[in-house]
């Protein structure tokens, strides 16, 4: 492609493109022709980058295109009338895509918890590492109980809030590094395992499950989710197919930070549970259902919700609100 006559020959029609992105207003005919030469703009600047890559040419309409589409999606008005194509469309299609990645990360975790687990109990050795007799025993018989009522009930559930909410963050922004990510399901692991050990050593099966699971299928959940958000960053920098790796790490660092937003929601719920439903006097087996179907709302949106948006053409990316709703109002 020569360049330079490309650019000389569609020279008018975007100079076209970006008067009318600059317009706040619109005629029936002029809101018309700007979709139309958005939708020319969009092609020819695919034109210009799969031929020369990045180019001043091709900035100058990216930029263009950017702002005539902020013009027909109405990005610039009110925040809030962006909420639903977020809920309905973007924060579904990113978890979609991370669906594989979260069962293999939930998998190793279930494993290796279980394993140290049985191996701490096991070998009297690695409990005694932990603490002394005495001292474990009151961690199965008092402490592991009373952490949960050792607080208000709001306050508990602000502080697990913000904790878990800030470790799902963490597993996205950092996961570009590669190793975070693992060290840290690693550590939620042995936990994990390490207090199993501890209460099923003292005879306290029952009110470890009792006590996990109400609060934890949902809150665990959240956290494979963001470990796979930053899994998948890191591994696009990795592995970045046909794309530069910066642009493989720009498109799903957007599209990706999208679920970091989302699982602050999810993580909401599973802190509320956590605080009001895990230590309250209900009956066991309420305490697990409405854990499980907090659960299966969840699992539910992510895969079928997502699904569905995914396959409509929606990536998650934070760009692609407008594109998105049309495909899916389309199907």
């Amino acid at each position: 492609m020569d360049l330079d006559a490309y650019t000389a020959a569609h020279r008018a029609d975007w100079d076209r493109l970006d008067d009318l992105g600059r317009r706040r207003n619109f005629s029936g005919a002029e809101a018309d022709e700007l979709i139309e030469r958005y939708q020319s703009g969009a092609s020819e600047l695919s034109a210009i980058t799969t031929a020369a890559g990045s180019t001043v040419a091709g900035d100058r309409l990216s930029v263009s295109l950017s702002r005539a589409r902020l013009r027909f999606t109405g990005s610039s008005g009110n925040v809030l009338r962006q909420l639903p194509t977020f809920f309905a469309l973007q924060l579904p299609a990113a978890l979609y895509r991370l669906r594989w990645i979260v069962l293999v990360v939930a998998l190793a975790t279930v494993v290796v918890s279980a394993l140290y687990a049985s191996w701490a109990l096991n070998d009297p050795r690695v409990l005694a590492n932990f603490g002394s007799d005495a001292d474990l025993q009151k961690v199965a018989e008092q402490d592991f109980v009373g952490y949960y009522s050792e607080n208000p009930s709001a306050s508990f559930t602000g502080q697990v809030w913000t904790n878990n909410a800030w470790l799902a963050a963490q597993c996205v922004a950092f996961g570009i590094v590669g190793v975070y990510v693992p060290y840290l399901l690693l550590q939620n692991a042995l936990n994990l395992g390490v207090n199993a050990a501890v209460l099923f050593h003292f005879g306290h099966a029952d009110v470890f499950f009792q006590y996990i699971l109400p609060h934890g299928m949902l809150e665990l959940t959240a956290i494979f989710v963001a470990a796979a958000a930053g899994l998948r960053i890191f591994w696009s920098w990795i592995a970045p197919g046909a794309r530069t790796r910066g642009q493989a790490l720009a498109e799903d660092g957007r599209a990706l930070f999208t679920v970091a937003i989302g699982l602050v929601f999810v993580l909401l719920v599973s802190g509320v549970i956590e605080g009001f439903v895990t230590p309250s006097p209900l009956p066991w087996p309420v305490k697990l259902g409405i854990g499980a179907v907090a659960l299966g709302a969840f699992v539910f949106y992510m895969v079928w919700v997502g699904g569905r948006a995914y396959r409509a053409g929606e990536t998650g990316d934070l760009d692609e609100f407008d594109a998105g709703a049309r495909r899916l109002i389309a199907a």
